[in-house]
């Protein structure tokens, strides 16, 4: 395309202010790029202007134009974005830079520094699309003079564009781009396959341009019989559709008879429909070759009727019915919602943002990873991948990967949703969560408040990076946390042994000081440490009393000796459940048979007439609305008692099968657990709920029980309950 030609097509729908932008955005390229020349020896400021005509062929706006011009000025030329900012504002300079590789930053490889160009271009794409229509229009005119560059170059770039660049411009739903960069892909792909099928196609080619038009001439007669206004034509189907469906179905060419499709493009919806009914009245269907793209549309925006149906002949014939503005939006994709008509720009509404709302994802995607190429292989597997579409209860399309299961589905609609789930109907059944969802499925997740969180085993079966990543953060959290409390238990311990007091030595400003010695931020960073073993108590212990012990000895001895002679009216009194009371002794204790706390459960005692206290967990609802008078402080003493077992009752929901009670009452023998109690039972949904009581030491001796009944294939959820 000529420079004149491109001003002309534009002056179609712009108007003269905005051809005079793009001749400005012309001017700054050529100076910019005068004395370049592409490998094809042409000069370069040629493929600028063919972009730009490729963004006008697709009636892009005038600022997506004009970045056309200017999107290698910056990767080629002195020039920089703050240039390219005076002379043509913010959004330009924005689209510009999105599309901009990064080449002057070093990385240990060339496929490093492509994985991190193309990170760039999605994260740049999340918040504007028209980036990567430039980016689209670029890489076709590249792949248009591909036969310039070397056998290796040819290659490398084919295979990144059928990976990514054709599969997004397939996102996007723009076809007219999509199809050519498949078919230019697979010429130098497998040349031998390609021209096979060309040559092919060429073959008999007047015998079957006959038959299609005897087709169309067939439809529009039967079109004119009801009096709708309707075009129909012919085309003939893209080498590498036709490529993937002789590999996909194992045919041979001459088992192909689809080569060609017929389109009908009509004034309404109703008109669609009815056209379908005149179709199947002349022609038999094929069972199951009908798709509904207009009541349930493609995630890239697309509509259509789709049917197969027995020609003239006997052959099977493809026949596509849809509006003018589905065709639009089916050869332009989201380009479409930017263009003009009636002199009037068309911008993306909230219909289409909704559609799209899997590039805002992308966003999520950036922040979760600094790795680059896992970043781009999450974004294959996950969105570039085939997908099955699935209903929430109320309707809702969810669109998934191929292979996804429930927990897919949970963290799809929201990560809380996800970290909650305990079980899923599919299709009104219960199914196991690793049943694999297909398309058509309604999906109803269960959730329950006291679910101890996912599974590590969800990360073998979950099949969305975005969901493994959901997954790995919760635990990352989840292991902060107690390793934070436990490097608390293990310094206060510590602080004990040392007969050191815990008020003087860990105030929060003793402890931040400390932190700092170590390189930590803060005070839970520094517990944290503690917990994963990074430090010992011991050494966190030294630091906390070296400058006391650069004291006086005697100063040390007189306050050691004040301390041992006050008296300690609040001292917690030991009893022979591992329960310390505040300020009373010779107390009879015992604990509630409702909740049966156990070390490590936060707890409170409660007065009850004539029975002493009683040690309820603090989230016991049957204190929630007690007196305050009647509540105690209470703690659980840390040395005492290490041999001491405790009653909890615990809940397990499973799919019902045969061998699942053996396989749970095995998993608690193996984690040294004793049994003190169990019953079950069997819903005509073949939900299996199983009650037991067993014994165990701590809090941290129930979560790896927990955790280790969670492992079995089958268990739904696992939790405390009360009794």
């Amino acid at each position: 395309m000529t420079m004149e030609e491109l001003i002309q097509q534009a002056s179609t729908y712009l108007d003269e202010t905005d051809i005079e932008l793009i001749r400005k955005a012309y001017r700054f390229a050529d100076k910019a790029h005068k004395g370049q020349v592409r490998k094809s020896g042409e000069p370069y400021i040629m493929h600028p202007i063919e972009v730009a005509g490729i963004l006008v062929q697709l009636n892009m706006d005038v600022i997506t134009i004009v970045s056309g011009f200017l999107h290698d000025v910056v990767e080629d030329t002195p020039i920089t974005l703050e240039d390219i900012r005076k002379e043509f504002g913010d959004s330009v300079t924005e689209l510009v830079d999105g599309v901009t590789k990064l080449r002057h930053f070093e990385y240990t490889s060339k496929e490093d520094q492509q994985a991190e160009n193309h990170r760039k271009m999605f994260v740049a794409m999340a918040r504007d699309l028209r980036c990567v229509i430039v980016k689209l229009a670029d890489r076709l005119h590249n792949m248009r003079t591909l036969k310039y560059m070397s056998h290796e170059k040819q290659i490398q770039k084919a295979n990144e564009t059928l990976e990514i660049f054709a599969p997004l411009a397939n996102r996007l739903g723009i076809s007219a781009i999509k199809w050519e960069l498949e078919d230019i892909s697979l010429r130098y792909l497998k040349p031998q396959q390609y021209y096979k099928i060309v040559n092919l196609m060429k073959q008999k080619r007047d015998e079957r341009e006959a038959y299609i038009a005897q087709v169309v001439e067939d439809l529009r007669e039967y079109v004119k019989s009801v009096h709708i206004e309707a075009e129909v034509s012919g085309r003939p189907k893209h080498i590498y559709s036709i490529y993937r469906k002789m590999v996909n179905q194992h045919k041979q060419f001459n088992e192909i008879y689809d080569l060609f499709a017929v389109r009908i493009i009509v004034q309404s919806i109703k008109d669609c429909y009815a056209i379908l009914g005149i179709i199947h009245t002349h022609w038999k269907p094929m069972p199951g070759r009908f798709k509904d793209y207009i009541a349930m549309p493609k995630p890239n925006m697309y509509q259509s009727l789709h049917t197969t149906v027995i020609g003239p002949k006997g052959d099977p014939l493809e026949v596509q019915i849809r509006t003018e503005e589905m065709h639009d939006v089916a050869e332009y994709g989201i380009a479409a919602h930017w263009a003009y008509k009636e002199g009037k720009v068309k911008n993306i509404n909230n219909k289409f943002e909704d559609k799209l709302t899997w590039f805002r994802e992308i966003l999520e995607y950036q922040n979760e990873t600094d790795d680059a190429k896992q970043f781009m292989e999450s974004l294959k597997m996950d969105f570039f991948s085939d997908t099955v579409f699935v209903f929430t209860p109320k309707g809702d399309v969810i669109e998934l990967p191929v292979g996804s299961v429930p927990i897919d589905f949970a963290y799809r609609i929201h990560t809380e949703i996800g970290n909650k789930t305990v079980g899923a109907k599919v299709n009104g059944k219960m199914v196991p969560l690793d049943y694999k969802l297909k398309t058509g499925d309604i999906v109803d997740v269960k959730t329950s408040n006291h679910s101890y969180g996912p599974s590590r085993d969800w990360l073998k079966i979950a099949q969305s990076s975005a969901v493994k990543n959901k997954i790995k953060q919760w635990f990352k959290r989840q292991q902060r946390q107690e390793n934070v409390a436990k490097g608390r238990e293990m310094l206060e311990k510590e602080c004990r042994s040392q007969n050191l007091s815990l008020k003087d030595n860990l105030s929060e400003e003793k402890i931040n000081e400390v932190a700092r010695k170590f390189n930590f931020s803060h005070e839970n960073e520094l517990f944290a440490a503690i917990g994963y073993s990074g430090i010992t108590a011991k050494q966190v212990v030294t630091r906390l009393v070296e400058d006391d012990r650069k004291a006086p000895e005697t100063t040390e001895a007189e306050e050691r000796m004040k301390q041992l002679s006050e008296p300690k009216p609040n001292q917690h009194r030991k009893t022979s459940l591992g329960v310390s009371v505040k300020g009373v002794d010779n107390l009879l204790v015992r604990l509630a048979r409702c909740c049966n706390p156990v070390p490590g459960d936060a707890i409170v005692g409660y007065i009850t007439r004539g029975r002493g206290v009683t040690i309820h967990r603090v989230d016991c609802p049957n204190i929630k609305n007690e007196e305050d008078q009647r509540l105690m402080d209470v703690a659980w003493e840390n040395n005492e008692f290490k041999a001491k077992e405790y009653n909890v009752d615990i809940e397990i929901t499973a799919y019902d099968r045969n061998g699942l009670l053996n396989e749970v009452l095995q998993c608690v023998s193996d984690s040294h657990t004793a049994i003190n109690g169990i019953s079950g039972r069997a819903d005509k949904n073949k939900v299996a709920t199983i009650h037991m009581t067993i014994l165990i030491t701590n809090i941290d001796h129930l979560y790896r029980v927990v955790e280790k009944i969670k492992r079995i294939p089958d268990i739904y959820s696992v939790r405390r309950v009360m009794a």
